[in-house]
């Protein structure tokens, strides 16, 4: 065989290889469309939470300034979504006060959210002889006083999307309940135990989602959903 022969096999060779390839990256681009296409037309909508009650079994103050708190939260999320189910892999729920977080973070176990469905969480957040910090000393003295204290349950995780057979990557979401409770006053709310006191709340949640980037060195606000 000449080597003329050997170039002209080695040509033909090396066209094929470029048109697999073309082949291959077209194909993928068409996958891409056809998902963002449907991702587009069904409009997915984050899921919606609502604060329901908050139990209190403790909360008190001990000198200078230790804070031990232990809550059950009542919260439930529904999925506005006709076509769209949620993965919850990860949930994790606590209370700050005035952006200070006094209790341990709860793990909410990994579940599944079908179409329009409602799931109802209750976990139990405490934290114990939490140093309050200084720039809220004065705030938590003046709510002693007054009897009522102005708490934020936050709900940080991630979760995924299931269309059809389709699973997404998994998004940061972040939920933040505003929780007023007298908890001074059994009056005001309804007496479950000894020392327990269970305060109906029924207040609707913030939330805000984004996509976290694989490097981990920042969230990309995802403005789609």
């Amino acid at each position: 065989m000449s080597g003329k022969d050997c170039g002209s096999h080695g040509h033909k060779r090396r066209k094929l290889f470029r048109q697999i390839f073309a082949c291959i990256l077209i194909l993928l681009f068409l996958v891409l469309v056809t998902i963002l296409l449907i991702w587009a037309i069904l409009r997915p909508s984050k899921p919606s939470f609502v604060l329901q009650d908050v139990t209190v079994y403790a909360f008190n103050v001990s000198v200078p300034n230790y804070l031990t708190s232990n809550f059950q939260i009542t919260f439930s999320s529904r999925n506005p979504n006709d076509k769209i189910g949620i993965y919850y892999d990860r949930l994790d729920v606590y209370a700050t006060y005035h952006s200070q977080q006094i209790t341990l973070r709860t793990a909410i176990p990994p579940n599944y959210q079908g179409h329009k469905e409602i799931n109802v969480w209750s976990p139990i957040v405490y934290g114990t002889a939490i140093p309050v910090a200084p720039y809220n000393s004065l705030s938590l003295s003046q709510d002693e006083s007054t009897g009522a204290v102005s708490l934020t349950i936050k709900m940080d995780g991630r979760v995924r999307f299931k269309v059809g057979t389709f699973i997404s990557g998994k998004y940061h979401l972040y939920v933040r309940c505003p929780a007023y409770i007298p908890f001074g006053s059994r009056t005001a709310g309804i007496i479950v135990g000894e020392n327990s006191v269970k305060y109906s709340l029924l207040v609707s949640c913030s939330k805000s989602q984004s996509l976290r980037d694989s490097s981990n060195t920042a969230d990309l606000k995802f403005i789609g959903i």
